[in-house]
């Protein structure tokens, strides 16, 4: 081979070898760029856990058929908090918190209000889910603690108990239960390595 052209395959060996060391590192550079952004995605995300420091137990009475009124409430502990149901057939359930928010999520006209709280009037009813939602029971299950709604509390709450009295006495367990709320807010630390980082607590409404 000649020194010319020898000089000529050495020199496009080097542009190959140049072109295949650009297009690596573009390649890598944009893997690098969608990693940090997954990265900063999954840092971003927050994580929202509420909480009450203090729960009731609610009896509630069928008091005829497809009719259910709440006959008492008793402050309890979180752990302890749900309703008790006595029938108008003589049987009884014991619904925890979690049973009763999965009865108050599939009735119509509470999901309706969980869901969007302006569309609820004209749909409340008087079965079980309406006692649930309405007596003090309801701030665990979702009911909203913002002072707009207050005055949808006062409308259908009243209806829910037995009767008056029982009703400005229960209003009182009731706000005991709604300003124990806490909410906390976390945001994970290293994407997905766990649930730490910054958090605020704090009984508030939202």
């Amino acid at each position: 081979m000649t020194p010319l052209r020898q000089r000529a395959v050495l020199r496009r060996v080097k542009d190959i070898t140049l072109s295949t060391t650009l297009s690596l590192a573009l390649l890598n550079g944009s893997v690098l760029l969608q990693s940090c952004g997954n990265d900063r995605s999954d840092d971003e995300a927050e994580r929202t856990e509420t909480r009450f420091d203090r729960g009731v137990r609610t009896y509630i009475t069928e008091t005829q058929p497809g009719t259910f009124k709440i006959t008492d409430e008793v402050q309890v502990g979180p752990d302890k908090a749900g309703a008790i149901v006595s029938y108008a057939d003589g049987h009884r359930d014991t619904l925890s918190v979690a049973a009763a928010k999965r009865l108050v999520d599939t009735d119509s006209s509470t999901r309706t209000y969980l869901n969007n709280p302006g569309a609820y009037h004209g749909m409340h009813h008087s079965g079980l889910s309406s006692a649930l939602m309405w007596g003090s029971l309801g701030y665990m299950l979702g009911r909203s603690t913002a002072p707009q709604f207050r005055d949808d509390e006062r409308r259908y709450g009243a209806g829910v108990y037995a009767n008056r009295g029982l009703y400005e006495r229960s209003s009182q367990v009731g706000e005991q239960v709604r300003s124990s709320r806490v909410v906390r807010t976390s945001r994970p630390s290293g994407g997905r390595s766990g649930f730490f980082g910054r958090s605020r607590s704090g009984g508030f409404s939202s």
